[in-house]
Order: C-alpha cells, then structure tokens, then sequence
C-alpha cells in the first residue's frame, strides 16, 4: 500500500484543498483490515525506532499541522504513543512567549529539532508563522511573505545534518470538524479542549486553505515533502501516517552498532561469574 504517491504533495505542484477528499478511498477492505493494518505497522516502526535509537547517527522530525479537532493528539496518542519514550519527544507549540517574540521565528523551534538517534514531533510547527500570522494580520505580507525560503533553507539544514523530515497536513471537512466540536461538548473529559477561537477560526475557513495551499506549494521539497492525509476517519489517518513513517524509518535504514568487544572473552566472564554464583550457593 503506497501511501506516499497517494498522499505526498510533489514538490512545485499546485495544491487544491478543495479538490482533495477527506474521506479516505480504500485501499482497506472494512475498518478493522485498517486497525489490522495500522498495529502491524506500528510494530515495524517501533522496532526501527529503537534502532534508530542505538545507532545514534540520524534523527527523524515529524511535523502535524491541522485545523481544530482534525486529530493531531489523537495522532501522537495512538500511532506515537507505541514507540520508545526515551527516543522521542512532542513539542507543542503554542502562541509565542513574550522571550520567543524577542528572538527570530525560528529560534524556539531549532531548540526543539531532534538529536542523532532522537525523533521530534512537532504538535503545529513554524509553520505557523505562515499560517496564523498571514490570516489573522499579525506581521505584513512583506514579512511573512520571506519566510518560505527560510524555512526551505532552515528545514535543508537540518536534512544535511542528518535529519529526516516529514510533514503532515490532517485534511479534515467542516462538517466533521463541527461533529467533533460537539463530541467534546458532549463528553466532559473533553471540555478542556472547549475554546471559542476555534469557532472564529472556522468564519475563516477559506483564508486557511488558501495559507496551507501557499505553504504546500512553496514548502514541500525533497527534504522536507509535505503530505496531505484524508482525517476525516481515524482509522484511515492513522493507517496513512504510520504507514509514511515507517517507510521513512525503513529507507533511513538504521543500523546496530558494531560489536567492540571480544564476544568470546564476555562468554567467559559471564560463565566465571555463573560459576561463582555456584560456588556462593
């Protein structure tokens, strides 16, 4: 299954939200073949996770974007909640703090970008300031308008350094993103994520679309490709997801380290040391 011709945004191609369903178009047979599909994925990704891990020598950025609801925690939970804890770490970036405002808008997130043998994933991104920034006329076109290129040239760096990128857009419809609102009105575990922006944000719908189309366009490079995910079922989002990061994982290909030790002379240590359990019983 070939997740990544059907959803990756090639680079200098025009995008279409509108033109990009939301609901997913196979390739499963019912739900439970995705679940089927999605734990047996998850499976291969945590096993080379972990290599990735020992081998020390790359590191992976995941980076979620999404309108309200379109299921980026429920992405971290369910489909990274399974890997290594001590590998990976989840940054979620929220509006700036009165010190990241003072420094570039690049600055909080390099602070947060993976070490060799570590995986980042980004809950909204620098992106953002492409983004929210455009819509809401925060800064001037003049100033938004430049940060494309570096953020090309800020995620090149990093794929130079030996990180590997990939970036998911959650495409979810209005309709479901409203059927979502209200599950959270419904359920009172939820009530903490009840925010009246989100709705604001939806007067804006079309702004949006409009912003993310620029970022895919401008943005999603061989370094760093863009995908755009059909989130308006779960079980297909997070089939597709696992399934771009474990081929990533797989084409990274990490390695065990090479053995640095005498392999005989620690069997011998370890049945002189059996041996004196033995003798101490």
């Amino acid at each position: 299954m070939d997740f990544v011709k059907k959803h990756i945004v090639e680079p200098g191609t025009t995008v279409r939200l509108k033109k990009i369903a939301t609901e997913p178009d196979g390739p499963f047979d019912d739900k439970q073949d995705a679940y089927d599909f999605t734990a047996d994925t998850i499976a291969k990704m945590r096993d080379l996770q972990y290599r990735l891990y020992v081998e020390g020598k790359q590191s992976l950025l995941i980076v979620l974007q999404a309108p309200d609801a379109a299921g980026k925690d429920g992405v971290i939970r369910k489909v990274f909640g399974h890997l290594n804890a001590q590998g990976v770490r989840t940054f979620p970036f929220k509006v700036p703090t009165e010190i990241e405002r003072s420094h570039d808008f690049l600055w909080r997130i390099h602070q947060c970008t993976p070490a060799a043998g570590q995986v980042s994933i980004f809950n909204r991104s620098h992106y953002e300031d492409v983004l929210v920034v455009r819509v809401e006329d925060l800064v001037p076109k003049r100033v938004w308008s430049k940060r494309y290129e570096m953020i090309n040239q800020f995620e090149l760096l990093l794929a130079e350094n030996g990180t590997r990128i990939v970036k998911f857009y959650l495409h979810i419809s209005p309709a479901e993103q409203l059927e979502r609102f209200k599950e959270r009105l419904d359920r009172p575990e939820k009530h903490w994520k009840l925010n009246l922006g989100d709705y604001d944000a939806r007067q804006q719908w079309d702004a949006y679309r409009e912003a993310y189309e620029t970022a895919f366009e401008k943005c999603s490079t061989k370094a760093a490709p863009w995908f755009v995910i059909p989130a308006d079922k779960k079980w297909y989002r997070n089939a597709a997801v696992s399934a771009i990061v474990c081929q990533t994982l797989e084409e990274m290909d990490p390695q065990f380290p090479e053995v640095d030790v005498d392999l005989d002379q620690v069997r011998k240590r370890y049945e002189d040391a059996l041996a004196q359990l033995d003798d101490d019983a």
